[in-house]
């Protein structure tokens, strides 16, 4: 028998679980923050290398590939927005909405999206894409990399987290 997982089922879920585990470490890291007497939104400064961006960058950038994957996964318009966070509470909110954004969307909106054309313009240059491509070699792969980083900026903060932190405590415990 032969199974084949659904261009939904491999996005919104998976979208959704990694911005659960972004809002569970920002959470954690705002605490440990607080306990130590460290101004939180100085934490949202941190980087792990100069030439990177802050954590409060990596936030958005990772709830902006997750709402617009699923947008443009969708064949729907990209919806701007803007990037003014300040504090703990701001990120908290965006990502509540990001994940509100996820869950209006059917499966019957997102499968059958495989080989949907998507263009976006990263800088200067153009990418074209087939859905399936897109979700798989571009939106995951970014998503991913920048709520690692966040993780990786909070823990080189002194922040003591786990991987099951990571995953938002949600992993299987067999």
């Amino acid at each position: 028998m032969s199974s084949r997982i659904s261009m939904y089922s491999a996005s919104i879920p998976v979208f959704i679980r990694a911005l659960r585990g972004l809002d569970h470490v920002l959470r954690l890291g705002e605490a440990h923050a607080l306990e130590r007497g460290i101004d939180p939104r100085s934490l949202l400064q941190a980087r792990l290398v100069e030439d990177m961006h802050p954590l409060v960058r990596q936030a958005q950038i990772a709830t902006d590939m997750a709402r617009n994957g699923a947008s443009r996964l969708a064949g729907r318009d990209v919806v701007s927005v803007s990037d003014d966070e300040t504090d703990f509470d701001q990120l908290h909110v965006r990502i509540a909405r990001t994940i509100a954004h996820l869950e209006a969307f059917t499966p019957a909106r997102i499968d059958g999206s495989e080989s949907r054309p998507v263009t976006l313009r990263v800088g200067d240059a153009e990418m074209a894409f087939e859905g399936h491509d897109y979700l798989l070699g571009f939106v995951l792969p970014n998503l991913y990399f920048h709520v690692t980083t966040a993780y990786a900026i909070l823990r080189q903060a002194g922040v003591p987290l786990g991987k099951p932190d990571f995953f938002g405590r949600a992993m299987p415990t067999r």
